[in-house]
């Protein structure tokens, strides 16, 4: 009979067996040989296997065969012969009449023998089936509402859109150009939000690069308002700075907001040509964004400008955001730098 199973057990033998046998999560101890010492009483009944097993039977053997595995076999051989440890082996459980188990699994030899020149090896046994369907599911949820936002994203920007339009109608067929202008304003500033949104509906990363954002922006906001590119650019200028979805939001907003101001303030009457620059730059303590046009500038009494709706909503979104905004007469036009940190 094997040495394990015979006469009288010494103290520390008794105790390494009982720690397995009563082990509260599934685990093995097998010989060089992969065949089982001893198994903990939950191994048996978290894989419903019905019988314990015979001294010294092969991990191959056990159950309907199920365990029979050359690879994991090979690996714990490898473990045996003195190499690293495996921590998180995957193996999937294939059952009669049982659903399949994804296991992972952990293995190491063990430091201290029961038997004297005898090498072992302890075998933990993790069920993380249900587990890992909980992350499938989350995730799949995770992309449904992911998918239902764009979607919302989307709808919200073409209603926008729709209501822009019955403004610039409006606009059209009043006759007071004071209503003229406050409809006008409104359709302006309803367009920006409606570009924005369309940015949001294509940008879902918790960050956000604001090259390729600013310069979507910017063809957006362009196309949208605009009539004549040859006459007058919007041109982005940004470096490869990234930032996390709420800042570029807030920076979105402003942008938007300066462009409509220029387009406004800068080149009225719709006859002048003109450039407008958005520029981006990442410092060692925060960043400046600058929007800036080579339009009129300001007028000759400077002193009479009440800050309008625009400057507001500008200054307000600077503040969120920790930034200062600094107005300035660029010689020709105007420019706009909010500067963070």
């Amino acid at each position: 009979m094997d040495s394990l199973t015979q006469g009288p057990t010494p103290p520390a033998s008794t105790l390494a067996l009982a720690l397995i046998i009563s082990s509260q999560t599934p685990v093995l101890l097998l010989d060089s040989e992969i065949r089982i010492v001893a198994a903990s009483t939950t191994f048996y009944r978290d894989f419903k296997i019905a019988r314990r097993c015979t001294p010294r039977e092969k991990l191959a053997d056990l159950g309907g065969g199920e365990w029979k595995s050359p690879k994991l076999a090979k690996l714990l051989r490898a473990i045996a012969g003195g190499e690293p440890q495996i921590e998180a082996y995957e193996m999937k459980l294939v059952r009669p009449d049982e659903p399949d188990c994804l296991l992972v699994l952990g293995a190491h030899r063990l430091d201290y023998p029961i038997d004297e020149g005898e090498v072992l090896l302890v075998l933990t046994v993790t069920d993380v089936t249900a587990s890992r369907l909980a992350d499938q599911q989350k995730d799949e949820l995770l992309r449904e509402k992911q998918l239902l936002m764009k979607e919302l994203q989307h709808r919200v920007a073409n209603s926008l859109q729709i209501i822009a339009s019955v403004l610039l109608q409006s606009a059209r067929k009043v006759n007071s150009e004071e209503a003229r202008r406050h409809l006008s304003d409104a359709h302006h500033r309803v367009m920006s939000v409606a570009t924005l949104q369309r940015q949001l509906a294509i940008t879902q990363e918790s960050e956000v690069a604001l090259r390729s954002y600013f310069s979507e922006l910017c063809e957006s906001i362009s196309a949208s308002m605009i009539p004549e590119h040859s006459q007058l650019s919007l041109e982005p200028d940004v470096d490869a700075s990234i930032v996390d979805a709420r800042t570029s939001v807030s920076l979105g907003l402003i942008v938007t907001e300066l462009v409509i101001n220029s387009l406004k303030h800068a080149f009225p009457g719709g006859g002048r040509s003109g450039r407008i620059a958005v520029t981006f730059r990442s410092q060692d303590s925060g960043w400046v964004l600058t929007v800036e046009d080579d339009g009129i500038g300001f007028p000759k009494d400077s002193t009479r400008i009440k800050p309008g709706l625009g400057t507001g909503i500008v200054e307000a979104l600077a503040g969120q955001l920790d930034a200062e905004v600094d107005i300035a007469d660029a010689h020709p036009g105007t420019r706009v730098t909010i500067t963070h940190g």
